[in-house]
């Protein structure tokens, strides 16, 4: 499975939704921290327009109020974020993943019985202002085993890397750079997904 992430993305939200809408994306999440509530809840809003009713679910992260406000499919919770616990007195029995960057957490995680766990970063990367330290394969190895939800790899993923992220179990993966900062992002997506169906996830 392909998760898709936009984050200052070249293209506008309603043309990655509508992508992602097409390409039959399961997962299609909006992480943009540098916007203002207000422009959020818009960009929210434009998502949420063209992914509802469709097979794409969409994800709003960190913020449990704006999921809840635009009614979106699912939540998605980092491990600065609320607490779990907290964010389903907001969004009540809404779906939520969390972010995870080592065993310990995602061990943790597990306990609160979420809808998947992201883990990474699988590789090093600078989609994110302070990245957390790399977890490499092994690690996601691991995890993918004692896991009883879906793992969604993340972090530093690109085309020539993706087949041993794949080979380390990951049936889910998630190509944030690849993908946003391009113009091409269907073509991409299309190439991404016929390697996923290729090795079976």
């Amino acid at each position: 499975m392909l998760y898709v992430i936009i984050t200052k993305a070249v293209l506008s939200y309603t043309e990655i939704a509508q992508i992602c809408v097409r390409q039959g994306i399961g997962y299609l999440q909006l992480r943009e921290k540098h916007l203002s509530d207000r422009e959020l809840i818009v960009a929210a809003m434009e998502i949420r327009r063209v992914t509802r009713n469709t097979a794409t679910r969409f994800v709003v992260n960190d913020r449990a109020d704006i999921a809840a406000v635009v009614g979106a499919d699912m939540l998605h919770l980092g491990q600065e974020d609320m607490p779990i616990e907290l964010a389903r007195q907001i969004v009540g029995d809404m779906p939520i993943g969390l972010s995870t960057h080592s065993l310990e957490q995602a061990q943790a995680a597990l306990a609160h019985r979420p809808a998947y766990i992201g883990f990474g970063p699988i590789f090093p990367t600078t989609t994110k202002e302070k990245p957390d330290p790399t977890v490499g394969l092994d690690s996601l190895r691991r995890v993918v085993e004692l896991s009883p939800v879906p793992v969604v790899a993340i972090g530093g993923i690109f085309p020539h890397n993706i087949n041993e992220v794949l080979d380390a179990g990951a049936k889910s993966v998630c190509l944030v750079r690849h993908l946003m900062e391009s113009e091409k992002t269907e073509e991409r997506i299309k190439e991404i997904l016929l390697t996923l169906r290729k090795s079976g996830g």
